[in-house]
């Protein structure tokens, strides 16, 4: 069989009508969504490519570990109706290039690029490992107006990853076995249930997941490679919403509060009953938070008192 051509055209290209892909079982049923081709260049020469679809103030849309723009599809057009989306592919999957060695650091650039090219301040909603890089992001552009970051994994001592984890995916890599990858990171790290899983190998977004297998081992060393630093972000003025799933592990909950912390205008929400994976199953309760945080008047918060503060929608 041969290979299957990307989901859309060369940079800028209208793409038409795109179905969108979802999880049997799981979401709405399938849409269409009309967009356009993304592509940035990074500092480092890197190609960062994605969607842009929709109209209204910009939403630049970090995706996770083991996603790519295609994760935010499902609930686009809840998005499109309010905003110019621009759904960037991390680099490494999807239109987006890559350079080795690699290093979590060219990631900030990469996001902190998206939001420079679109020429008017930006919000941004990341996930996971995308939630890291793009509050680092905001370091470095003055054009992000709002950040939501939904768990960010901020490495505080607490263990992340199942021990030999990255040495069990390496071993189904060196031996051709993708899908023995994916699912031993989504079993083991991502812990996500067996149904869920079953329900993601039937679903059209199984394929795309598949493609990002490499870049599993080296985002699972996120402890290894990247540092909080808090004093970094003394003089931080970007109004920041932190998103915790109420029964994911301890070891995010803790990040949240760390990230609270050192984070002198964040604070966080948690989704009453929703797991790490909230973000694959509906309702969006997250969608809702997010729109009405970024909708928020743009004018400086003040700083919050010392410690996370836990409130339920």
């Amino acid at each position: 069989m041969g290979q299957r051509p990307p989901p859309f055209g060369r940079p800028r290209v209208p793409l038409g009508r795109l179905t969108l892909p979802c999880l049997k079982g799981h979401h709405r049923a399938m849409q269409t969504l009309v967009g356009e081709a993304l592509a940035v260049t990074s500092p480092d020469g890197t190609s960062i490519g994605g969607l842009r679809a929709g109209h209204g103030p910009p939403l630049v849309l970090v995706h996770g570990t083991g996603g790519s723009h295609a994760h935010w599809l499902p609930f686009l057009s809840r998005l499109t109706d309010r905003f110019t989306v621009f759904a960037i592919d991390r680099r490494g999957r999807g239109r987006s290039g890559d350079r080795v060695p690699y290093a979590i650091e060219r990631e900030f650039e990469d996001i902190a690029s998206v939001v420079d090219s679109i020429g008017e301040p930006a919000n941004v909603f990341a996930h996971s490992y995308g939630a890291v890089c793009a509050l680092e992001a905001a370091l470095l552009t003055p054009g992000i107006r709002r950040l939501v970051l939904y768990e960010p994994p901020i490495p505080t001592g607490m263990r992340m990853r199942p021990y030999g984890l990255e040495e069990r995916l390496r071993e189904r890599m060196a031996v051709g076995d993708p899908e023995g990858v994916l699912v031993t990171f989504l079993r083991e790290m991502a812990r996500m249930p067996e149904e869920d899983i079953v329900a993601l190998r039937a679903s059209p977004a199984w394929e795309p997941r598949l493609a990002t297998v490499r870049t599993l081992p080296r985002e699972i060393r996120l402890p290894e490679s990247y540092r909080f630093y808090p004093d970094r972000f003394s003089g931080f003025r970007v109004p920041t919403l932190i998103l915790i799933g109420e029964l994911s592990p301890p070891f995010l909950h803790e990040a949240a509060r760390a990230t609270a912390l050192g984070v002198p205008t964040a604070r966080i929400q948690a989704l009453p009953g929703r797991r790490q994976a909230a973000t694959d199953t509906p309702p969006e309760p997250f969608v809702d938070l997010m729109i009405d945080f970024v909708g928020e008047p743009s004018a400086p918060e003040p700083a919050p008192q010392p410690g996370p503060v836990f409130t339920a929608p």
